[in-house]
């Protein structure tokens, strides 16, 4: 079974305990896909100079964020890891996009990958690898990353892409959790939709001088970068938004699919 790529906006690390539209809707979508013969997870909480894959055979989870409640820290995501996915990976990236790719054979799951993989796939049974980002490399580079990537697609490998459609957390102070989103946020996320629907590469590629409010909503482009990664694995079709909600106003939730 062939999967599409998939960007997915995984927010504060509350949504693995937290009810809301976001939650509920990643909750099914797991049922919805089908299972995976495997899943590489492209997070934008893991930053390097180089792409890196991850090649532990028991990833660990890590909590790399402080300040949230206990019950976050206790959550375990202990699914196998897919070393040979990793590789397959790293031989793609080599190969098809001319990259020197690392392993890391100790680097487990950070929150981009376990939080939403909690909803999508709560057993944690099915084999999961980890790719970086290199954020000073920009959407281009992503873009060609995923490009490389795309025939993991035809041996049953899920492609998840982790970020944020919007992420500015210099303005989170004040905000309710269910607040209504601000104009320049719905601005750049109705664009970003309009353009990824409308399969407008050029222009998503550069997002920061075409789309509105974009430097606004996104300061550092780390934790859109993973999108580009989905988008080039879904052989720069069209893609699909598959769900819209915001938390706290500023984080707009969204779901991609490209196939």
């Amino acid at each position: 079974m062939k999967f599409p790529s998939l960007f997915v906006s995984h927010g504060a690390p509350t949504l693995a305990i937290e009810d809301g539209p976001a939650s509920r809707y990643l909750s099914g979508l797991g049922r919805e896909l089908g299972r995976p013969t495997a899943i590489l997870v492209v997070s934008a909480h893991w930053e390097t100079v180089a792409p890196r894959v991850g090649t532990a055979s028991s990833p660990e989870t890590i909590h790399d964020f402080y300040g949230f409640p206990q019950a976050l820290y206790q959550i375990r995501y202990p699914a196998p890891g897919a070393p040979d996915v990793a590789r397959k990976a790293a031989d793609l990236l080599t190969f098809r996009a001319g990259l020197a790719v690392e392993e890391d054979g100790r680097r487990g799951l950070d929150h981009g990958a376990w939080v939403p993989l909690s909803l999508l796939y709560p057993e944690a049974d099915i084999p999961v690898a980890q790719l970086s980002i290199q954020p000073h490399l920009g959407p281009d580079h992503h873009f060609r990353m995923g490009q490389a990537l795309e025939p993991l697609r035809d041996d049953g490998v899920l492609i998840i892409a982790s970020g944020s459609a919007t992420h500015n957390l210099y303005e989170f102070h004040g905000r309710l959790p269910d607040g209504a989103p601000p104009a320049w946020v719905a601005a750049f996320s109705e664009w970003l939709a309009d353009a990824v629907e409308g399969g407008r590469v050029e222009e998503l590629l550069d997002y920061r001088n075409r789309a509105p409010e974009a430097v606004r909503n996104h300061p550092t482009d780390e934790h859109l970068l993973p999108i580009f990664v989905a988008l080039g694995a879904g052989a720069g079709h069209p893609g699909r938004r598959l769900h819209a909600s915001n938390s706290y106003g500023i984080l707009a939730m969204d779901v991609y699919a490209f196939d």
